[in-house]
């Protein structure tokens, strides 16, 4: 067997160890800049499911108080070290001070992984993390916001940003929707807009009813917009950038007869075969939605437009090292051009939801002008649409905020508004 400490996180197999994998999770966000939830599908069968838990489990925990645990390494480093050994070393100190694991496992596990050259360097410090470090007095919500996150949350919701940012620090439960008809699974509580919600670390894959398409995962701030366009049995519904489909199934199971725009031909598959497990049926279209012209108009359109996807963190940690605050103004122009196409999509009185999953007012709010340009009047949402969530912001368009619904696990972030022609 090659000696495990002569070759960096990034050359090794990933199924050596799990902390090996998770060093190869990192580096993917950090070095490529690619989401996590890709380089985990890239461990394909390299891990066993156990494993590949723990993988995913020491990524995000790091992911989420990276900056905390940069704080906290400071003091024990007098140079930068190299990017393995940095990324093993906010691993080691993730394990000793936020994941509770024990002292010498920690330490050993992580001098495993790092290139032979700088072992004695990973011992030393995470030795001294051990005995001397403490998360005490430290500010971990501002610590772990990028500071031009902070900032415009600050711009947007006051106070609330530091809410917001506490929220992100914890693992989200499993939600999902029921199909009509399903039972509640058992453990599974109801939320008031109707989204059955389990603890935080569920397998869905472990679910009586998965196989047989009784549910789908979506968190309960997604699964609004599509509820929110009430669509009736029989009508034609234009669903733009639909994968990976969730919403999709909400409105076939309304009785929607459903055209999905997809550009990527991966997602547009990733939407095939969602839809087929759920015994659901759409014609599906891959093509650039902001330019398709079908030579036919819609009684409804969902736009889900592509976003920054800031709301979401709780879900997915790699976004605060992923996005830059060039990418809001390079998104809410594209979103634009998408809601100005869909609003020609529609029939006289048709209606049109615009959604992003962005906790950025210049994706969310900022696009009502541009709505209005294109000729659709706002059709304000209404409190008893959004049972138990004090989510209607200014002019009836819906805010979820990652704050709200906290003594029943929390939320994503949303933006959604509804128009009609």
């Amino acid at each position: 067997m090659p000696d495990p400490t002569s070759e960096t996180p990034r050359t090794r197999t990933a199924g050596f160890h799990p902390r090996r994998a998770a060093a190869n999770l990192l580096a993917a966000v950090w070095e490529d800049r690619r989401p996590l939830e890709e380089g985990l599908a890239g461990l394909g069968t390299h891990l066993a499911p156990r494993d590949r838990a723990a993988a995913h489990r020491i990524a995000a925990t790091v992911l989420r108080h990276a900056g905390t645990l940069d704080t906290v390494l400071e003091p024990f480093l007098r140079r930068e070290p190299p990017s393995p050994v940095r990324i093993a070393l906010r691993m080691g100190a993730a394990e000793l001070l936020l994941l509770g694991t024990p002292a010498h496992a920690a330490v050993a596990a992580t001098v495993a992984i790092v290139p032979k050259p700088f072992a004695g360097l990973t011992n030393a410090v995470l030795r001294k993390v051990a005995t001397e470090a403490t998360l005490e007095g430290l500010d971990m919500a501002r610590l772990d916001t990028p500071p031009w996150l902070w900032s415009a949350w600050h711009a947007a919701y006051g106070p609330a940003v530091r809410a917001i940012a506490e929220a992100h620090a914890r693992e989200a439960p499993l939600d999902l929707t029921l199909m009509p008809g399903a039972p509640l699974p058992e453990g599974a509580i109801l939320l008031p807009t109707g989204t059955a919600r389990l603890a935080p670390g569920t397998r869905v894959t472990d679910l009586p009813g998965l196989a047989e398409g009784r549910f789908f995962v979506q968190d309960a701030a997604a699964a609004l917009p599509a509820r929110l366009l009430g669509v009736r049995p029989g009508e034609l519904v234009a669903d733009l950038c639909a994968a990976p489909g969730g919403k999709t199934a909400q409105l076939l199971a309304a009785g929607g007869q459903v055209t999905c725009v997809e550009q990527n031909p991966r997602r547009a598959q990733r939407l095939r075969e969602n839809l087929a497990r759920l015994n659901l049926a759409a014609e599906i279209v891959e093509a650039d939605a902001a330019l398709w012209d079908p030579g036919a108009l819609f009684d409804a359109v969902l736009l889900d437009a592509p976003c920054t996807a800031t709301g979401i963190i709780r879900r997915h940690p790699d976004i605060p090292h992923l996005k830059r605050a060039s990418d809001v103004g390079q998104m809410a122009a594209a979103q634009a051009r998408l809601l100005t196409q869909a609003a020609r999509l529609l029939k006289p009185g048709g209606r049109l939801v615009l959604a992003t999953c962005s906790l950025q007012p210049e994706e969310g709010e900022a696009h009502l002008a541009t709505a209005l340009a294109a000729g659709l009047r706002l059709d304000p949402v209404l409190p008893e649409e959004v049972p138990g969530l004090p989510a209607i912001g200014a002019q009836g368009m819906l805010r979820t905020r990652p704050d709200m619904l906290g003594g029943q696990g929390h939320v994503d972030g949303f933006f959604a508004a509804r128009f009609v022609r």
